[in-house]
């Protein structure tokens, strides 16, 4: 028995329906004659209520003796047994269906099984002492004989009985027990060691497709490069980490937890030639790499106590994603696994997802952190002109005040060394426990205290807390760093004749999508020349009478209309209608080049790892 004395199984052998059977075992002494049980409504770094409890079934509990107790339903979320006051164990058993592929949930077949604990585990929530659950609880998984597992749980033995594999790992209390992920399957655990921490890289295949190995070798000796570069910033953590890769054919996303991720991409990243891709993979690692600082260790105040039956906001979403997704890609760059070319590729990529929403002239970085459990991930047709990504312009918004701090500070600070102070400050681990935990008042007080940022606390007020306040012209400047429209040709070799200009491309301003074989609008652009005439929904049928039928075929018909006036024909609510349309250039927003910048930007992307230059 556990110091707990609640102990944690999964068996695994079956997954025939997908479906996990899990028992969790309850010791005596209980405190009144009935147990309740509750089931996490959300994971910790997701915000929103996923209620995961609906993926349980066939649910009874027993007492040591496996005489049947009786269980009620209570809330939503919850489950109570009756009438325990004289036995010395509860079981609980039920099916946990695991067809759901993503970073945050459960997912188990014949390949491989991902488990994530806010989706599995019941926990005690009255009926035995509240200090139990921050005790130790073991946790045990019955497995394939030739699985492999990764996980941040602590190993206490493993043996094989009758070709299966039991595993048995612990948690010190209740917070590690639902960070505890684990990934179990075949494949090889690929280890080495970074200073003195050593680090495993176990990858999944949906398909059981083999990654590229010299992709694979690749991805590994970039990794060491990031860690080394966030180890010089924040130092050395003792403990291992493990990094858990699902290769899929499209699916993308990552989770952090203290001392693992899981990250979720596209196969196609991993195979030689797709450089936007492992591009991508390489940011989604060092993202989810900063994560094991802000927000794991270093947290919002609201935090420091995970209550996962209930909605918690905090306001400073910004900076824990924002800032993490800005820090992420500069220690890409900083390790060499990124060129100055991938840096200002993705960074095009993200000022064009900018400059075609407007969002940001309606909402501040707090209010989308605030807003996050009821807009992230319930987007609508009208988002794109009323909401923001916390994580895109709060990235954004960190490359503007890195530009402040080291204008003001000649090169010396800048948003990582904001973020190593806030850390030393305020994790959960400082010995004043008063200190731990993050506010918004702390970030503007550690700004302000640094070389250069004497008297940036309203500017960070500005750019925060309101809506269209963010100056990239004056960041990319003190940079030394060209941002202007594209400058595209006019004339194309061997057509000297042509002026170019004359076919520009023709622009409406909406977003459309093929569904079956109806071309529909699903949301307008900023500025849209469509915005009051055209709703999402419509179907666009034709162009001056020419059919349309997908994107490409919309946008052919457009060439070279820009300043005439085109009749467009479509159907809402299967009537049909037409008008005309004033066609307008497609917008060239300003962008960025690859630029070497200037001493400012340099002292931005220098490497500070002992040697390097």
């Amino acid at each position: 028995m556990t110091d707990s004395g609640v102990v944690f199984r999964v068996d695994a052998l079956d997954a025939g329906d997908q479906r996990l059977s899990v028992e969790i075992e309850v010791n005596a002494p209980f405190t009144s004659a009935s147990l309740k049980l509750s089931f996490p409504r959300w994971v910790p770094g997701s915000y929103f209520l996923r209620e995961p409890i609906q993926h349980v079934s066939h649910l009874k509990a027993c007492d040591g003796n496996g005489n049947v107790l009786k269980v009620t339903r209570k809330e939503v979320d919850s489950i109570v047994v009756k009438d325990i006051q004289k036995v010395s164990k509860v079981c609980i058993n039920y099916q946990l269906l695991c067809v759901e592929n993503t970073v945050r949930s459960n997912h188990f077949d014949d390949s491989h099984l991902h488990l994530m604990p806010p989706f599995t585990w019941f926990l005690p929530t009255s009926g035995i002492a509240p200090e139990r659950m921050d005790k130790k609880h073991l946790i045990e998984f019955i497995l394939p004989s030739n699985w492999n597992v990764s996980t941040q749980l602590n190993l206490e033995g493993q043996k094989e009985i009758d070709n299966a594999r039991h595993c048995s790992y612990s948690a010190e209390h209740r917070d590690a027990l639902l960070d505890g992920i684990a990934e179990c399957n075949a494949n090889e655990i690929r280890r080495f060691t970074v200073g003195g921490r050593q680090h495993s890289l176990h990858y999944w295949d949906a398909g059981g497709h083999t990654p590229n190995e010299i992709m694979m070798q690749r991805f590994i000796h970039d990794m060491k490069n990031i860690i080394a570069e966030h180890h010089a910033l924040f130092g050395e953590l003792e403990e291992p980490y493990h990094t858990i890769l699902h290769l899929t054919d499209g699916g993308r996303g990552g989770l952090e937890h203290t001392n693992s991720q899981t990250s979720m991409v596209p196969r196609t990243s991993l195979q030689p030639g797709h450089v936007e891709d492992y591009r991508d993979l390489v940011s989604l690692f060092s993202h989810e790499y900063v994560h094991q600082w802000n927000v794991k260790r270093l947290r919002p105040k609201r935090f420091l106590d995970y209550d996962l039956q209930r909605e918690v906001n905090t306001d400073l979403l910004w900076w824990f994603e924002g800032a993490t997704s800005w820090i992420g890609d500069i220690m890409c760059l900083r390790s060499g696994a990124w060129s100055s070319e991938d840096y200002f590729a993705d960074m095009k990529r993200k000022l064009k997802r900018h400059h075609t929403r407007s969002g940001s002239s309606c909402q501040s970085l707090c209010e989308a952190s605030h807003e996050a459990w009821i807009h992230l991930y319930r987007s609508h047709a009208h988002s794109r002109e009323t909401q923001i990504s916390y994580y895109l312009e709060g990235e954004l918004t960190m490359f503007a005040l890195d530009a402040e701090l080291r204008k003001r500070s000649k090169g010396e600070t800048g948003v990582c060394d904001l973020m190593q102070k806030m850390y030393e400050k305020h994790n959960i681990h400082v010995e004043d426990e008063r200190m731990r935990g993050v506010q918004y008042n702390d970030i503007r007080k550690a700004l302000t205290s640094l070389s250069g940022g004497r008297r940036l606390g309203s500017f960070l007020d500005d750019i925060t807390k309101e809506a269209g306040n963010l100056d990239l012209d004056r960041a990319f400047s003190f940079f030394g760093l060209k941002y202007t429209p594209s400058e595209e040709p006019k004339r194309k070799e061997g057509t000297e004749s042509v002026v170019w200009e004359n076919f520009r491309q023709g622009w409406l301003g909406v977003h459309v999508r093929t569904q079956g074989n109806k071309l529909k609008v699903t949301s307008h652009m900023q500025n849209s020349p469509a915005r009051e005439r055209l709703q999402v929904g419509d179907e666009i049928v034709a162009i001056d009478a020419l059919r349309v039928v997908n994107a490409e075929q919309l946008k052919s018909n457009l060439k070279g209309k820009v300043g005439t006036s085109v009749r467009v024909m479509f159907a809402r609510n299967s009537v049909m209608n037409s008008l005309l349309l004033d066609v307008v250039p497609e917008p060239n927003y300003p962008t960025v080049s690859t630029s070497e910048g200037n001493r400012l930007w340099k002292s931005t992307i220098r490497s500070r790892q002992v040697g390097s230059e």
